[in-house]
């Protein structure tokens, strides 16, 4: 039969799953990223071999096996430098980046200044809850600095990261937040992302009702930004520091060329290579 005869099959979100079950706790705000990763790659009617989904450790670090795409489950912190690697040595994948804010903002925080200079074309995903949740409630990079809890009597008095602000000024070619209890938004945005040229970020509020059960009351409180996305640094720059930690939108989308800018074509050859090492 002739191929163009032949109809295409279009792919639901269903054909992105895995046949695993998350063990995430009850009301995590993790399940409803996922929905919205799968649900943005039915969107854009991507073949899942042609995805890849890297993560680091974490509760939100194990998407990759969740999904029916090609995954790599990397060691603490270092999701964005294996991710790196994969997109600049196979750029016709499509990378995600997932993991939280713990692993994205403490270990992994130098990766992530400079994942956004470099500016390679991929999507990271961070699902922010303001606690390590894994590993059974510690404060983290953006938990508030008067949190009172168990391990932190009175909460740590250290200023909280602002994951925005850092992105945007490292570099990031698109930045934005997402609300995980919004999971059409979210696929919206992450489809969004995944089309928009250079490196691009977001930063998913995603509740832990079991170690944080206030965050319940994000659901009330986050509202869609007032403004459109800016392609001016500046401007995103004096937006992002009025942010309250509730909007919801995209707040930068710049058009910076991605790196490797252009392909250099090598005229080396083995043995000329060889000789360059020779002692």
């Amino acid at each position: 039969m002739n191929d163009l005869a032949t109809p295409v099959a279009v792919m639901t979100a269903a054909d992105y799953k895995s046949g695993y079950k998350p063990i995430w706790c009850p009301g995590c705000g993790d399940f409803t990223v996922l929905s919205a990763i799968t649900k943005a790659l039915a969107m854009l009617q991507l073949p899942p071999h042609e995805v890849a989904v890297v993560s680091g450790i974490g509760c939100s670090s194990r998407i990759p096996a969740y999904t029916t795409c090609y995954g790599f489950h990397g060691v603490h912190g270092r999701a964005l430098a294996a991710a790196t690697g994969l997109k600049v040595a196979r750029p016709e994948l499509t990378v995600l980046v997932t993991g939280g804010d713990g692993d994205g903002y403490s270990i992994g925080g130098n990766h992530f200044m400079h994942a956004c200079r470099r500016n390679v074309d991929m999507t990271y995903i961070v699902m922010d809850n303001h606690v390590y949740g894994m590993t059974k409630g510690q404060a983290s990079p953006t938990t508030e600095p008067d949190w009172d809890n168990k391990l932190s009597p009175g909460g740590t008095g250290i200023r909280s990261f602002h994951p925005l602000v850092i992105a945007l000024a490292a570099g990031a070619n698109f930045v934005a937040r997402a609300f995980a209890g919004d999971p059409n938004g979210t696929a919206a945005m992450i489809a969004r992302a995944i089309q928009h040229p250079g490196f691009s970020f977001i930063e998913v509020m995603s509740p832990c009702v079991t170690f944080r059960p206030e965050q319940r009351e994000w659901k009330t409180h986050v509202h869609p930004s007032t403004v459109e996305a800016t392609d001016d640094p500046a401007r995103a720059a004096r937006r992002v520091m009025r942010d309250d930690g509730l909007n919801i939108g995209v707040l930068y989308a710049g058009s910076r060329a991605p790196f490797p800018l252009a392909r250099r074509e090598t005229h080396a050859t083995m043995a000329q290579l060889e000789e360059d090492f020779a002692l």
